[in-house]
């Protein structure tokens, strides 16, 4: 077949020297454009006076943030607020994804489902929510919903004495871990590098012999029952709990003790998660279908239980699938977490693109700043993504 590409003797593509002169005229010109809108904006600050640079970081901020992850109140600094804004911005984030994939698919296992009752309620969860606008369900959840609820504790609706919802928001245990944060942290590390040796064992095996072992019961197991056998031989050797839970209980006003939650940290976590969960869902459903018929077929055959042609057969080939758009939805979560500001959850567009931007107005400096902030989530989250997408690809022989 002819072709216009120049190559050498080793078939690697030839650059002439006039393809060379476009590249570095195009360089040339975007360095300039970047340069030009730079010194503009430069000029422009120094005109209006405006301060410039990032030295409004150490100034005192003079505000309060409602709800934070680390100590903040009004002499904390403008670099604290931002600091603040990202750990609630990673907290609901790092929450909902798992929550989202888990009901996205089972929402999405559902659609594929031969009840057809089962299929027609999942059909209709996602196009009722994947097809109306999230802002407006953010709205929803938390005008109509947590609003309406009970103002007072005495009222609140509860799950025994573990959980308390109101107005005022969610209640619900608090782990208190005391003077043994060094050995805790400890035994967490130990149970997550048993769960490592264990998946990279029982792979090995399944290699070897061809026989695989429940790697998810497994590493549950490891999860729950080693930190509880260690805790308990600490509290029997020392005397003193290593962990404890403080439990809300209701207070004359509102429930004290535990951990609250914030009503529009409630309202954001449920919105992200119905709404991304309708779009995972359709991207399972997607990849199940892509899977072909003589695999279901074939693993009848075999009289293998429902469960286990889904866990076995089918979901491992439609994983290669469903990974890549995956991707994607977890990343308009993470964008659309800064939507958090329609409720007035201090996430970091509300506290840093916001509140700080208004009182300093260096609009420059914070905007780049939260810019830089996303693009990193997104890049970490995006690699993160194609390194699964690469273990689990078919390797062509």
């Amino acid at each position: 077949m002819f072709s216009w590409t120049q190559t050498d003797s080793q078939g690697r593509r030839k650059v002439s020297g006039k393809e060379l002169l476009w590249q570095a005229a195009l360089v040339l010109a975007v360095t300039s454009i970047i340069g030009s809108a730079v010194w503009n904006a430069a000029d422009n600050l120094a005109r209006q006076r405006i301060a410039s640079g990032f030295g409004f970081l150490q100034q005192t901020a003079g505000f309060d943030i409602s709800q934070s992850l680390i100590s903040f109140d009004a002499l904390s600094t403008y670099g604290r607020a931002f600091v603040v804004g990202l750990l609630n911005t990673l907290e609901v984030s790092l929450i909902a994804i798992p929550l989202a994939t888990i009901l996205g698919f089972t929402i999405g296992i559902f659609r594929r489902s031969p009840n057809w009752l089962l299929s027609r309620l999942a059909a209709a969860y996602v196009e009722i929510f994947r097809n109306t606008p999230l802002l407006l369900q953010l709205l929803f959840w938390y005008n109509a919903v947590l609003m309406l609820l009970p103002a007072k504790a005495s009222e609140s609706l509860q799950l025994g004495d573990l959980l308390y919802l109101n107005r005022r928001g969610l209640s619900v245990p608090k782990p208190l871990v005391g003077d043994n944060t060094l050995l805790c942290g400890g035994i967490i590390a130990l149970s997550v590098l048993l769960v490592v040796l264990t998946i990279h064992w029982a792979r090995t095996r399944r290699y070897r012999t061809g026989r695989s072992l429940p790697t998810i019961s497994l590493s549950l197991l490891i999860l729950v029952c080693v930190p509880a056998v260690l805790g308990m031989l600490v509290t029997l050797t020392s005397g003193q709990a290593l962990l404890h839970l403080e439990l809300p209980r209701p207070g004359r006003f509102s429930v004290e003790g535990g951990w609250q939650l914030l009503p529009e940290f409630v309202a954001l976590l449920i919105g992200l998660v119905v709404y991304t969960a309708s779009s995972i869902a359709e991207v399972v459903r997607s990849g199940l279908a892509a899977v072909p018929r003589g695999q279901y077929e074939a693993a009848r055959a075999l009289h293998l239980p429902s469960v286990k042609i889904l866990r076995l057969v089918v979901v491992p080939q439609a994983i290669r699938v469903i990974i890549p758009p995956l991707t994607n939805q977890y990343l308009n979560l993470l964008k659309n977490s800064s939507l958090a500001v329609a409720i007035g959850y201090p996430d970091l567009v509300q506290v840093f693109a916001g509140t700080v931007l208004n009182q300093t107005g260096q609009a420059v400096e914070i905007v780049l700043m939260t810019m830089a902030v996303y693009l990193t989530l997104s890049l970490l989250t995006s690699a993160g993504m194609n390194v699964y997408n690469r273990r689990v690809a078919l390797v062509e022989r």
